[in-house]
């Protein structure tokens, strides 16, 4: 890859994972490009464009963030540069059971 190039975005500094912008395999070195620079990250399993992998170790229960937001819970341990997904992230919007203090 030339100097420069990158094959993932990062879409807030406060992000704990990138998205893919091309298919990535098991072992590629992931250029991911953000607002507070170029981070690279080796690939545990196949990411295909337009997911998500993750930038640093994110414990089970812990909160999954994109755009800056938390998009929800890893179900499961996930480990810097594996693919994040339905199989280890818990969606957290629209659920009864987390319903927010005071809402009606």
């Amino acid at each position: 890859m030339s100097e420069g190039a990158y094959n993932a975005l990062i879409m807030h500094e406060n992000d704990n994972v990138a998205t893919a912008i091309k298919d990535l395999e098991a072992g590629d070195m992931a250029i991911a490009k953000g607002e507070s620079g170029t981070f690279e990250v080796k690939i545990l399993k196949k990411i295909p464009f337009g997911h998500k992998f993750a930038l640093k170790d994110i414990p089970a229960g812990s909160a999954v963030t994109k755009y800056g937001e938390t998009i929800g819970l890893a179900s499961q341990d996930i480990r810097k540069g594996d693919h994040v997904h339905v199989h280890n992230v818990e969606g957290t919007r629209g659920r009864g059971d987390k319903v927010r203090q005071g809402a009606h």
